[in-house]
């Protein structure tokens, strides 16, 4: 069997990260998530426990900018990660891949989507629980939902290293926060410029 060594050890790394707490409050939305540092930090450990390293590989796919409802221009990144986890011990490789958007008025924008896309490719693909939807940036979600929800995009920068979405990928509506498909991914960026669920997508519509 083709990666038997490496699979048995995913098998001990799913076993151990399981379950992750979830440590982060979303204040704005009132509710607990598991941050990125829990995700990662228990994945490490599992991982360096069982001799496998990893080496991350990520490109922006698109990069543009959105007015919020008070009038002031943001930056949104949407960034897909290629994670190689190889075995030390026997040279066995299995890749994982991951997408994330992130939204900020200054330079983090890129770095939210990076490590969202990081934390999301490990949870999927290690089938971690935690019993919530992906965590919103108060910030954000305070500059983006009032009487006239949802951003709308004024103006589009050519993505730096653009390539193909991987059929194993999610995206977070960066809305509200839900997990989408890459169908409505797709046709949300290619309407209104933004990763948007379906509900979020009618109210920047209504918006518009």
């Amino acid at each position: 069997m083709e990666n038997a060594k490496i699979a048995k050890k995913l098998v001990a790394v799913m076993n151990d990260c399981s379950y992750v707490s979830k440590n982060g409050v979303n204040s704005f939305h009132h509710y607990k998530y598991a941050t990125a540092e829990d995700v990662l930090q228990k994945v490490n450990e599992s991982l360096t426990k069982n001799k496998l390293a990893t080496v991350v590989q990520p490109s922006i796919a698109s990069f543009s900018d959105v007015t919020n409802l008070k009038g002031n221009t943001e930056h949104l990144a949407t960034v897909i990660v290629e994670i190689s986890i190889i075995d030390s011990e026997s040279g066995e490789t299995v890749d994982l891949y991951g997408i994330g958007s992130g939204q900020d008025a200054g330079d983090k924008a890129v770095m939210k989507a990076q490590t969202a896309a990081i934390k999301y490719a490990y949870m999927m693909s290690l089938c971690i629980a935690t019993g919530d939807d992906p965590e919103a940036d108060t910030n954000t979600d305070e500059n983006n939902v009032g009487d006239k929800p949802v951003a709308k995009t004024v103006t589009s920068r050519k993505a730096t290293a653009k390539q193909p979405v991987p059929k194993e990928t999610i995206a977070v509506c960066c809305g509200c926060g839900t997990t989408i498909s890459e169908k409505v991914l797709n046709y949300s960026v290619s309407k209104f410029g933004q990763p948007l669920c379906m509900d979020c997508q009618k109210q920047a519509s209504y918006a518009a």
